[in-house]
């Protein structure tokens, strides 16, 4: 089996990536993606405001905040990855993470449970 020249993969690589016609495919597209966007973006809006909710009940001092939120958009990233006892046990990994950077872990499940309806893991 021969090599291929230097040349030739030039050549392929910019047959591939010829930005006209990617352009001409984002176009075609672009309206579907904005709707998708726009679907994630609420979705992502919800969840923190869904968050903030739990968070300014418990108490939590303002400048805390954002490290709650920080939590949540960890799980939020998880949950469209992994289901079922994975998910729980990547979740209960950030858990203990935020935990040990000072947040409080009752407000941490409250968040885990009532945004994401997201179980404890089963334990070994």
């Amino acid at each position: 089996m021969a090599v291929t020249p230097p040349g030739a993969r030039t050549e392929k690589w910019d047959r591939r990536f010829n930005t006209t016609r990617i352009k001409e495919i984002l176009d075609e597209e672009r309206p579907t993606m904005l709707v998708n966007a726009g679907t994630k973006f609420a979705e992502i809006t919800a969840m923190e405001d869904a968050t903030k909710t739990i968070v300014n009940t418990a108490g939590i001092s303002a400048k805390d905040t954002a490290n709650y939120l920080n939590f949540a958009r960890e799980v939020w990233k998880a949950d469209g990855t992994y289901e079922g006892e994975t998910l729980a046990i990547e979740v209960e990994v950030f858990l203990n993470k935020w935990v040990a950077r000072g947040l409080t872990q009752s407000v941490l499940e409250s968040i885990r449970t009532n945004v994401f309806t997201i179980p404890a893991p089963a334990g070994p």
